[in-house]
């Protein structure tokens, strides 16, 4: 392995399920940072901002602040300002993240059947009724851009695994004749735009995630180091029906400081 500078931690499924802390994170990540490893949070949570992500994870023990944590939610702003600025865009989300939304001009639930130039989907939750979608997919039938935050199509809650955006993302993809353009994970900018926050190279940075197509297989394709967990989502039968193969393989992420620092691990 090239020496290893930083790492991007994915955070539901690796450091947390439902935000209860798995065992040995805390210690491990505290051992990453003694080495001098740079870390970022890099996420797709679209329920929480930035700032109340890492208060959550400091509430938890972890050693972080909202400087660490790279949402796909910050992430499609930045991209929206970019691409279509000034555009109305019409939001579906489970949650609040209009504070990770400068710049983006949102249009008001009162005023969702007015016309909308981008419609942006964030993480799926009861929001996302028929009502909400119907809404959707008129938007798109009417000529509005398809924006999503990414495309997962389930997440693990204690409940198990329940269902995510990708789910309806196709659907609505195949009904509209259109496609998503995606802006969090597994879509190439977000990991660049992680390794510029961290202020290194890709054969420098290892990306740790439960996802293995998302965090992993889409890390490694950036060149980033990809290291598949066995926690969260992961389930042995999508690991063995992968398009690709992480370079590593481990419990969890407590094991990952034996893996840096000690070189042992799989």
């Amino acid at each position: 392995m090239e020496p290893i500078r930083a790492v991007l931690i994915d955070i539901d499924g690796v450091l947390t399920v439902s935000w209860k802390r798995l065992p040995g994170t805390v210690a491990a990540m505290e051992r990453l940072r003694a080495a001098g490893l740079r870390l970022a949070l890099v996420t797709n949570n679209t329920s929480r901002t930035r700032a109340a992500i890492a208060a959550r994870l400091a509430d938890l023990g972890f050693p972080v602040g909202a400087g660490d944590v790279l949402t796909a939610p910050a992430a499609t702003a930045a991209y929206l300002r970019e691409h279509y600025p000034g555009a109305r865009c019409l939001l579906l989300n489970s949650g609040d993240v209009r504070d990770d939304l400068p710049g983006v001009p949102l249009v008001d639930e009162g005023d969702a059947e007015g016309d909308a130039d981008v419609v942006v989907l964030g993480g799926a939750g009861a929001e996302f009724g028929y009502e909400a979608l119907n809404r959707v997919f008129r938007q798109l039938q009417r000529g509005a851009r398809l924006v999503s935050m990414h495309r997962n199509l389930y997440w693990r809650s204690e409940g198990g695994l329940d269902l995510d955006t990708g789910a309806f993302l196709e659907g609505l993809e195949k009904a509209s004749r259109t496609e998503a353009e995606v802006t969090g994970k597994p879509a190439p900018a977000f990991f660049a735009s992680a390794l510029a926050h961290v202020g290194v190279d890709a054969s420098e940075a290892l990306m740790v995630g439960d996802d293995i197509e998302s965090d992993v297989l889409a890390a490694q394709r950036s060149g980033i180091t990809g290291v598949l967990v066995r926690t969260g989502k992961y389930l042995p039968e999508t690991h063995r029906a992968a398009s690709g193969t992480p370079d590593h393989v481990l419990g969890s992420f407590a094991d990952l400081p034996a893996l840096l620092l000690t070189g042992s691990g799989t």
